[in-house]
């Protein structure tokens, strides 16, 4: 059976702990080391018929990356990189960090744009989460009631993010293991 690919953008580490701990949950019979996206090519993505991506956000809902004002490359950089290429058959799970309390009114919107984008590339996107429990205006990453992946804010409920991270893993995984499966 193939794994779980974990790609995640970041700039200042929060997201790449984030990574980590979804790994350390799934464990290496399951998933593969997460890799920043700025060390990854549409191929590294490609490999997996089961991806899980994060990214903070950035901005008025940028991607993170050069333009957004990150360190280094991000997301920006590599959404570039995929014309050309497919996700069908991919199914992918999201996850974003935001700040509900100092962006109130763009709460994890940076979240939409990676749906977009791999939604756009045809790939199935799984693992919606529910805005309750949550303070905040505004989230571009709401579709239909629910934000389009987990969101985290580490800033401000860091307390609850094991928990978030057990459920939402607990809730996407079958989803993930069925394709994992087909494709083996």
């Amino acid at each position: 059976m193939s794994k779980i690919g974990i790609f995640f953008g970041t700039d200042t580490g929060s997201t790449r702990l984030v990574a980590k701990k979804i790994y350390s949950l799934l464990g290496e019979e399951l998933a593969d080391k997460p890799k920043n996206i700025n060390r990854a090519s549409p191929e590294d993505l490609l490999k997996y018929d089961a991806l899980i991506l994060g990214t903070p956000s950035y901005g008025i809902g940028d991607l993170p990356g050069l333009a957004a004002g990150c360190q280094e490359r991000s997301w920006h950089e590599f959404v570039g990189l995929l014309d050309g290429h497919g996700f069908a058959g991919k199914r992918v799970a999201l996850f974003g960090l935001g700040n509900q309390e100092r962006y109130a009114s763009r709460f994890a919107s940076s979240l939409i744009q990676l749906y977009r984008v791999f939604y756009g590339y045809g790939a199935d996107i799984v693992g919606r989460w529910s805005s309750e429990g949550y303070r905040f205006e505004h989230s571009d990453a709401i579709v239909d009631g629910e934000f389009v992946g987990l969101v985290l804010d580490q800033r401000t409920q860091a307390h609850l993010t094991d928990e978030r991270l057990r459920v939402w893993l607990a809730q996407i995984t079958p989803q993930l293991l069925p394709v994992m499966a087909e494709a083996a």
